[in-house]
């Protein structure tokens, strides 16, 4: 693809989210993908730049948060034929789990995922919709390393960069698609 046309194609995916100022509180302004989700070649391109940075990275698993991580995680995981690993809020995984607690841009919050899920030695991907202050992929990373996986990068659809939290993850490879 051109240097222009992947520039047009990232504004194509810019113009499918939408701004929801005071969601899901007042000060907040909320990145709605659901326009994105709706459009088919949207969804697919946006799909296709979350996973090209990776193809040759022999990943063994992906893992997205709940709950919109699941939706390009999954797709990203059957592009590089590889396996998907949910990340769930707590109380919905039926296994024994690890769980870590995590800072929001608005709030704290628990995670889980199950302890035979990620194997010693498994190269991991981590996906998710967006990377604001950083929170929710530290916990993600903290319990991948915990259960002896080694991630070999981050991909996100949105990053906010004025929250700094690129700044959190380390020295891991990090792919965002859009950048406000």
């Amino acid at each position: 693809m051109s240097q222009s046309g992947t520039k047009v194609d990232h504004v194509h995916l810019k113009e499918l989210i939408r701004d929801i100022p005071d969601f899901p509180k007042k000060g907040i302004v909320f990145k709605d993908i659901t326009p994105l989700l709706r459009d088919p070649a949207g969804l697919s391109l946006a799909i296709e730049y979350l996973t090209q940075p990776f193809l040759r990275e022999n990943v063994d698993v992906v893992t997205g948060a709940e709950s919109r991580g699941f939706i390009f995680a999954a797709a990203v995981a059957r592009n590089l034929s590889a396996g998907f690993v949910p990340i769930r809020k707590p109380g919905r995984l039926p296994h024994e789990v690890t769980s870590q607690e995590y800072e929001l841009e608005y709030g704290t919050d628990r995670l889980e995922i199950h302890t035979d899920a990620i194997k010693p030695g498994d190269r991991v991907l981590l996906v998710d919709d967006l990377l604001a202050t950083g929170g929710t992929m530290v916990a993600c990373l903290e319990m991948v390393r915990s259960l002896g996986g080694i991630p070999v990068g981050l991909a996100f659809l949105i990053e906010l960069g004025f929250l700094n939290g690129r700044d959190k993850l380390g020295e891991i490879p990090i792919h965002s698609i859009l950048r406000y």
